[in-house]
């Protein structure tokens, strides 16, 4: 069981990511202003002292507990450590510390600097819990505090007894203000500095602080806690999957993973800065096309070599646990090169939107290698990628249908591997269509698999064919998307009669042939059907006119998903085409 700390942004990503497992988990806040809706989530409010967190811990046999709290939640932090269970800490991102901004460790030594440089009007954006931290200040000059719109904010300020006519309010329907409202707060209050916290971006940080800025305000920032070392820290909804993963492996049904080209990035950035600052790192935090930032484990073999084992995910992709090696060489050139190492294919047919002759790396992966190297140096880079036994990986893929050899291709558009979806086998026939259509093909053949394609080339010898396992319909979708408008599939009866009692994916764990519908299909000869247990034999049993009935309905439910075009389909019966 997992228990998530939430009540910010952090905690909404937290929930959406314990959603996807379908298991329950505990969702707490410390209050219940925070609407979110919980389908497996249980909620829970209040706050919990060290004896009652363990406790619950305890009683619910919690395993991993997700820290998604404000960062400024000092005790629940402190609380959280002490309890003794694995933390997984999802981190906001903070900006870098910037000259002219007055950085200060604690609200008291804020209320010493405020002293020592006392400004004509204070306008404090640090929260309403704040007050009482600040009270020496303001009652020796004029200070504002903006709160939130809610009759709570109201309480505690008297409770402080701080003057509630210097109450600023902004709504709480929980928007941050934008860089303008933020302004306008500021020159209403007629402030000359203001006080903040280092809440960081999902806080409304950056906007409080280019507003003073454009205003010319003194700013006074007092930097968020520092947590614990021991904890893992993750930056978004992939990160925090992955850890939960490593913490409770049964929480997910299936596992995810990071791709080729994710692994390779982590591999050339450890290999970099063994060159650049002579360290031996075992991780190294990458940033993925969507900008959140995850750890992958790496390790150094030699100066400007790394490398990175694949992980193994639930994913139906060959490199499952293969090693990925990157070799950095710097020069004065300016400019990024890839080089193919042992194990990488290379490029002989266009289409792959890589240029014929270079390394089958793709475009995705190519841009976060290059953004890791330009974030550590300016100077020319030779990367050069290998994989272990790539070579023989690669005659279990498609590889040599896109015009790649050699080797496997190190591809990913994301970073991460879904296993919630065959991701890796769909964006494989994906790219072997693009690759028919960048050839000049004006129709594409499609099958399930090699049988199917040697039985259609009987007939169309010329014919450029795409394997599409069991995804008739997202085969089908690609390949209308791409351009083309005419497609002959071959099919063996055991898919057909899935595809005409209208499934598109016809993977025998989903689907089994519907006997019921068969007998519907054969009208007068439904008698016939009761005694067949494969599909195979109904080509012992029937009459032709029961397959050009099933052509007719695949044809149909193929045209949902191919609607300006003409899809032809020949029913194959071992290797002869019908």
């Amino acid at each position: 069981m997992i228990l998530v700390f939430g009540g910010t942004t952090e905690g909404r990503v937290a929930v959406e990511v314990c959603e996807q497992a379908g298991k329950p988990f505990y969702y707490s806040t410390k209050g219940d202003t925070q609407q979110l809706d919980l389908c497996h989530g249980i909620r829970l409010t209040g706050e919990m002292t060290q004896d009652e967190m363990l406790r619950f811990c305890q009683e619910k046999e919690i395993k991993c507990i997700v820290d998604a709290a404000h960062p400024f939640a000092q005790v629940l932090h402190q609380t959280i450590d002490r309890v003794g269970i694995p933390v997984v800490r999802l981190q906001r991102h903070f900006s870098e510390h910037e000259s002219g901004i007055i950085y200060c460790r604690d609200y008291t030594e804020a209320v010493r600097k405020l002293f020592e440089m006392p400004s004509r009007c204070l306008l404090a954006m640090s929260g309403v819990q704040t007050i009482s931290k600040m009270r020496e200040y303001w009652k020796s000059y004029p200070t504002f505090f903006r709160v939130l719109d809610r009759q709570e904010s109201v309480e505690i300020a008297k409770r402080s007894g701080f003057p509630l006519e210097n109450l600023k309010f902004y709504s709480s329907d929980n928007k941050i203000p934008s860089l303008l409202q933020e302004k306008q707060m500021m020159q209403e209050s007629g402030c000359d500095a203001i006080l903040t916290k280092e809440s960081g971006d999902s806080g409304g940080y950056q906007q409080k602080i280019e507003a003073a800025k454009e205003l010319g305000l003194k700013i006074f920032v007092v930097k968020r806690p520092v947590l614990p070392s021991t904890w893992t820290y993750v930056y978004g909804k992939h990160g925090l999957r992955h850890a939960i993963e490593q913490f409770v492996p049964e929480f997910f049904p299936l596992k995810s993973g990071f791709t080729t080209g994710c692994c390779a990035t982590a591999a050339v950035k450890a290999a970099l800065l063994s060159v650049l600052q002579n360290v031996r790192l075992d991780k190294v935090e990458v940033m993925l096309p969507d900008d959140e930032e995850v750890a992958l484990p790496v390790r150094v073999e030699s100066k400007g070599v790394a490398s990175v084992v694949k992980d193994y995910s639930d994913d139906p992709d060959v490199t499952r646990g293969c090693r990925i090696e990157a070799k950095v060489e710097l020069n004065d050139t300016g400019k990024i090169e890839f080089v193919r190492g042992r194990g990488v294919g290379v490029v002989t047919l266009p289409g792959l939107g890589i240029p014929v002759g270079d390394p089958a790396i793709n475009a995705t992966p190519r841009m976060m290698m290059q953004q890791e190297v330009r974030r550590l140096t300016p100077r020319g880079c030779r990367i050069t990628i290998s994989v272990d036994h790539g070579e023989e990986l690669a005659q279990r893929t498609f590889n040599t249908k896109v015009g790649v050899t050699g080797g496997i291709s190190i591809i990913g558009t994301t970073g991460i591997v879904s296993p919630l979806s065959n991701e890796a086998f769909i964006n494989s026939i994906a790219r072997e269509i693009e690759v028919a259509w960048a050839i000049g093909c004006k129709e594409i053949g499609l099958v399930s698999g090699r049988n199917g394609e040697m039985a259609l080339k009987e007939k169309y010898p010329e014919l450029r064919a795409v394997h599409y396992g069991n995804f008739v319909g997202e085969t089908l979708k690609k390949a209308h998307q791409i351009g083309f408008r005419k497609v002959i599939m071959g099919i063996m009866i055991g898919k057909a009669v899935k595809l005409a009692a209208g499934n598109l994916d016809t993977h025998s764990h989903k689907v089994q042939m519907d006997k019921d519908f068969l007998k519907k299909v054969a009208g007068e000869d439904a008698d016939k059907i009761e005694g067949v247990t494969m599909a195979r034999e109904l080509w012992k049993c029937m009459p032709p006119s029961f397959f050009e009935k099933i052509k007719i309905l695949c044809q149909k439910h193929c045209q949902t998903v191919f609607p300006e075009g003409k899809v032809e389909i020949h029913l194959i019966c071992e290797s002869q085409v019908s």
